[in-house]
């Protein structure tokens, strides 16, 4: 959810109102000619090395007076990592704080055993962070000063022509980012249409370079809003700039690997912090609406996806359900608390979850008739104005107050409303939570002097559009002292905000926290913290066990925490093409791997072919839910039967594969090996790899290539030169590293293969709920690959627990007609492997033994045609086995 539509105000006029029009525009070459910095009194301790930065004659002031003294600090902290930082020496100046992101441990090590390596000149001061081993340069400042004042800082660095360069925060630009005057912003906003080229609702500040001798990382740890420019037009090639309106210039240069590109992800991983593990069931389908009218039309969508056979796993609920749109409230007319909690228990009685959505903005209702905001008034835990009064918004309930993350007794007052509200005794006993709207968003037009005559105006909260529904209606019967700023409401340097001045559409920028933060630097922090407060909140309500909470706003670390939704997109193709793009940013460069996209779209109204596709598409995202707008059209899966039959179908492929998937999540949740693959990460040499985006590996083996053009039935994918199988017929296809057409590709079907030199552990068939998924025996397909072999993993617990009890962990091994299973057998999962299906066998074998016991013929089938040999080994999964054929 959700920009309103009719708020879509003329950001222009507001930027020459309220002082974005201010912004001094400066040359590029002039910024590059600053004088820079001299560095003096270097000290280097081996693993530490320290300097001052005196600056150069008068400097260049160019949106304030250059800050004349500052100090450097530059620390090896592992053999992959350097941590560089820049401050103000003679005045505090806002960092980003522990609480909100924990500095990794560093254990130190010398240069001379480090894979990157920290050089530097003296006068001019400038910079290199290169390659040991080779002596590469990878981030280079020589030629561009570094520029330190009050609101303004620069960095900037030299690029090879063409970089590979991806990442850079949340956006629906390619996934490998134009280098030719690229901005890209950093500033969350309610970004209703997720436009391209624009920020949006995530604050990554890390980008992977790819290239062909390795891939390195670079994370700029800074919250406040800033712009990051590709360009290649300069005098000096080919660049990228850092511009930022505040904080320090903490940086942290990551090796990352020449051969693995996905060493890079687990170092970063090692950096923010490990993906939260989700629980099992999260990975069923999931749906939702904004626009469902009354408890009974939520209701009717539980039966009918039951009716038409589509596993529906998860229920979600907008905030349709709020009386008056306040949180923490039902409305008793539409969504009467006894119908909603007959929902719930419909939903658990049949191992199916429910959850609703819950926004930071709490109804301005002084009086003491509504609860949320008089406790959070007792406890004085709102953002405050600059005066010490509440800080006022305008979002769905009219007025607002929102929530100071910072605050000492914020996650007190979080928790207990959660308990309350969701209390599974007399309240709704959600099993997942959604927060939206955390930017946060605010509907009130700058300058939003009077936040109540413009709810008037705006008829906030929005009246119901139909009479309340016959309560009685049966259901499930029918279908934180700091340098001097002179002003952070408009700063000197304007970034490219696409909402305008830094305060539209959202808290004021002079809004103070409970430490004295104020939210010009802490802006970007909202949504993740948020996301903490609310994971606390939900652990506190159903302790030791995984909570699932999808978030809309994000920075870097959000994974620990929770999983994100893309935001609001259309229900066009090309926000379909877009969400691959999206989801490869989030699960493998920023380590948040539950994402996925609302599928067939949020806004607007889908088509029955859009909607078909983006079902097959979606099963393959990790977050997999189909939502829209109550401006569009229903598009549940079950209004077309075509749809229909692609969800089905698709949804029994997803359900078969979750197991190979929650291994990769548990893995991910481990050492940071990311959920989802670009190609260029099982291919770092092969340079047609890397602008490819409308591919991509679900896990490690999975090749997904989804048609992507309107209405069409072919497609045109690449296949690098290995060995690949067609999931669907398992027949061999070998990559030539070219592109190949794929025709006649029904609605109801999606390109998939298997990359050869995989063990896949596969359910032998599909349920309607993940709870009965687990009580599926497996099978096992070995897909060798160009070398003859396989490898494979299987990890299961108990699906729910934050530190489960027991665990099963298998390894799969294949080589020379040998097919070794072993691990550690912990969890009784109370299902056997029934078969093993080995692929590309070139003829029927003369004896297959288990355990070294030949199997009878009658357990052996060998297919000529796709060359598959199957064999049924009925083996309980809770030792190792071997199977051999010859």
């Amino acid at each position: 959810m959700r920009f309103r539509l009719s708020r879509a105000s003329s950001f222009v006029s507001l930027a020459v109102l309220l002082g974005q029009s201010f912004a001094v525009a400066v040359d590029p070459t002039a910024l590059d000619a600053c004088t820079g910095y001299d560095a003096k009194n270097v000290k280097n301790s081996g693993a530490r090395l320290t300097a001052d930065l005196f600056l150069r004659g008068a400097g260049c002031n160019v949106f304030g007076t250059d800050i004349s003294h500052l100090s450097l600090k530059v620390v090896y902290e592992t053999t992959s990592r350097i941590h560089l930082k820049i401050t103000d020496a003679s005045h505090a100046r806002y960092e980003v704080p522990e609480s909100v992101f924990p500095r990794p441990p560093s254990v130190k090590t010398s240069p001379q055993a480090a894979a990157i390596r920290f050089n530097y000149t003296a006068s001019p001061f400038s910079f290199t962070i290169f390659r040991a081993k080779t002596s590469e340069i990878l981030f280079s400042t020589a030629s561009h000063p570094i520029i330190f004042e009050p609101q303004y800082l620069r960095v900037k660095t030299s690029l090879p022509a063409n970089a590979n360069i991806y990442g850079l925060g949340e956006h629906t630009d390619p996934f490998r980012l134009d280098t030719h005057n690229t901005t890209r912003t950093f500033w969350s906003r309610d970004a209703f249409g997720i436009p391209s080229g624009t920020n949006l609702y995530g604050n990554h500040p890390i980008y992977f370079e790819h290239r062909t001798t390795g891939t390195h990382g670079v994370f700029f740890l800074n919250s406040n809003g800033m712009d990051i420019k590709l360009t290649d037009d300069g005098p000096g090639g080919t660049a990228l700039e850092y511009n930022t309106i505040g904080g320090v210039l903490d940086f942290y240069f990551l090796a990352g690997s020449e051969t693995d590109p996905t060493e890079v992800a687990r170092q970063y991983a090692e950096l923010v912090g490990l993906p939260a593990e989700v629980p099992y069931w999260s990975f069923g389908f999931h749906q939702c609406r904004f626009g469902y009218q009354n408890f009974i039309d939520v209701a009717d969508v539980i039966t009918n996806y039951s009716a038409v056979g589509i596993p529906l796993e998860t229920m979600w609920t907008d905030i349709d359900y709020m009386f008056k749109r306040l949180i923490f409230t039902v409305d008793p007319d539409y969504f009467p608390l006894a119908r909603m909690r007959e929902i719930v228990a419909h939903l658990h009685k049949n191992n199916q979850k429910f959850v609703l959505m819950t926004d930071p903005a709490v109804g301005y209702l002084p009086g003491g008739n509504y609860g949320p905001y008089d406790r959070g008034t007792a406890l004085d835990i709102f953002l405050k104005s600059p005066n010490g009064s509440q800080s006022l918004g305008l979002v769905w309930p009219g007025v607002t107050v929102y929530p100071d993350w910072f605050h000492p007794k914020v996650d007190q007052y979080w928790t207990n409303e959660f308990k309350l509200f969701y209390n599974p005794t007399n309240g709704i006993d959600i099993d997942g939570a959604w927060i939206d709207m955390n930017e946060p968003a605010s509907f009130c037009n700058l300058p939003c002097t009077d936040p109540f005559e413009q709810a008037k105006q705006q008829a906030l909260p929005p009246p119901r559009s139909a009479p309340p529904p016959d309560p009685n209606t049966p259901i499930f019967q029918t279908t934180r002292s700091l340098t001097k700023r002179d002003d952070v409401l408009n700063p000197p340097y304007a970034i490219n905000n696409a909402a305008g001045a830094l305060s539209s559409k959202t808290a004021f920028t002079d809004a103070k926290h409970a430490n004295g933060l104020i939210e010009y630097d802490t802006h970007n922090l909202y949504g993740t913290m948020m996301s903490t407060a609310t994971r606390n909140a939900m652990i506190a309500r159903r302790p030791g066990l995984r909570p699932l909470i999808i978030t809309r706003s994000t920075f870097a670390g959000a994974g620990k925490h929770v999983g994100k939704w893309l935001g609001d997109n259309m229900s066009l193709w090309e926000h379909y093409r877009f969400s691959i793009a999206g989801m490869l940013g989030m699960a493998s460069i920023y380590q948040v791997p539950m994402v996925g996209s609302d599928i067939c779209g949020f806004a607007g109204n889908t088509t029955q072919n859009l909607c078909a596709r983006w079902a097959m598409l979606g099963a393959f995202y990790p977050f997999m839910r189909n939502h829209n707008a109550d401006t569009s059209i229903s598009q549940e899966f079950y209004r077309w039967p075509v749809v229909t039959d692609a969800a089905k179908a698709v949804i029994d492929i997803r359900y078969r594969l979750l197991d190979y998937f929650y291994t990769a999540s548990h893995q991910a949740h481990i050492d940071g090996t990311p959920v989802l693959h670009p190609l260029w990460y099982k291919y770092p040499k092969d340079t047609a790899t890397f602008p490819i985006d409308l591919q991509f590996f679900f896990g490690d083996a999975i090749l997904v290539s989804p048609v992507t053009e309107e209405d069409a039935t072919s497609v045109s994918i690449y296949l690098p030169r290995d060995t690949f199988y067609d999931f669907h017929t398992l027949t061999r296809v070998e990559g030539q590293g070219a592109r190949v057409t794929l025709s006649n590709i029904g609605f109801t079907q999606i390109p998939l293969h298997i990359r050869g030199g995989t063990v896949l552990p596969l359910r032998v068939k599909s349920a309607m709920t993940t709870a009965a998924l687990r009580k599926e025996d497996f099978e096992l397909v070995v897909a060798p690959g160009t070398g003859g072999k396989a490898a494979g993993r299987l990890y299961i617990d108990d699906g729910v627990s934050i530190t489960p009890p027991a665990a099963t962990a298998v390894t799969f091994s294949y080589a020379a007609g040998a097919l070794d299973v072993r691990g550690s057998f912990g969890f009784r999962a109370g299902v056997r492997v029934a078969r093993v299906r080995f692929l590309d066998v070139a003829r029927a074998p003369r004896a297959v033994l288990l355990n070294g016991r030949a199997v009878s013929s009658a357990d052996v089938a060998y297919d000529r045609q796709s060359k598959v040999l199957s064999v049924k080994v009925n083996v309980p999964l809770t030792s190792g086995f071997k199977v051999t054929f010859s």
